[in-house]
Order: C-alpha cells, then structure tokens, then sequence
C-alpha cells in the first residue's frame, strides 16, 4: 500500500490529533518531495496573533517525516525511524496559509541504502522552509532523522 496525501491527512486525525486539528495537512508527496500546508486561525495562533511556532514545527517535522516513511515503506526492509535533533529559526511574523517543503528525497535514499548494507544505524539532517503566500520566508526547520534497520 503506498502512502498518498489524503493517507497521510487521515493518519493525523487518528494518531496525532494535535497537528490535525490546528489545521495541518500534506497537500503533495512525491518520491523527492513532500508539501505541507498550515493556515493562521484562533486555535493555532499565539498571543502576539501570529501562527505557534509548535505548529510551524509540526507541519515542518510532516513534511520530512512523511518522505522518510514513504522511502522506508518503499525499502521493503523493517526500518525504524526517530528524530534525534532539530533546530529553526524564524524569520518573519507567520499569517495567512505558511507552506513548509521538504525537498531532500535523496539524502534518504542515501541513509536508508547505507544502513541496508552496514546494519548500523544512521542519520540523516533533512530542511523544511515556511512560505508565506507573498513568497517570503518564515521560518526555517532542520531534523535529524535517525534510521536502523530492525533485527
């Protein structure tokens, strides 16, 4: 079974109900890259009326997390996964719809490849930028995604 946008839509509401209902949603997955959207609304905003850097950080760690689930399943190996590290960095007040995209398919392709053949576990620092709807940078995400292949 391959993991499309609306799979992983439904997977948020039934396993991290949080991200759903603040309004996160991939809105495109390919093998490459992975598109998740967030608008600013009351329940996700903070007090100073801009989106919860939280959210920003769910909807940035989906976009990452959904192309390294999608190249495990893809693997046909028993791969576990984990986020050891992150770190951002936020740029400007984040409103309106912020798209976060992850286009670092093949330095998964990488890890998973190398840890198939060495059985050590590895990691991999995957990027995701918030845009706003003019264009402009918001915030900047960076998660190290560890992966080991399961005995």
């Amino acid at each position: 079974m391959n993991i499309s946008q609306s799979k992983l839509n439904t997977f948020l509401m039934l396993k991290l109900p949080a991200a759903y209902f603040t309004g996160v949603r991939t809105k495109y997955l390919d093998d490459t890259t992975c598109v998740v959207s967030v608008k600013h609304r009351w329940i996700n905003q903070n007090p100073f009326r801009s989106m919860f850097w939280a959210v920003q950080g769910m909807a940035a760690e989906l976009s990452t997390g959904a192309l390294v689930m999608t190249k495990i399943r893809n693997s046909g190996k028993n791969i576990s996964m984990l986020v050891a590290n992150n770190n951002a960095s936020f740029t400007k007040k984040a409103t309106g719809r912020i798209t976060f995209t992850c286009e670092e398919g093949h330095k998964i392709d990488e890890a998973i490849t190398k840890a198939i053949e060495t059985g050590d576990g590895q990691t991999v620092w995957l990027n995701s930028n918030g845009i706003n709807k003019d264009g402009m940078e918001v915030s900047s995400f960076n998660f190290e995604w560890t992966l080991k292949v399961k005995s």
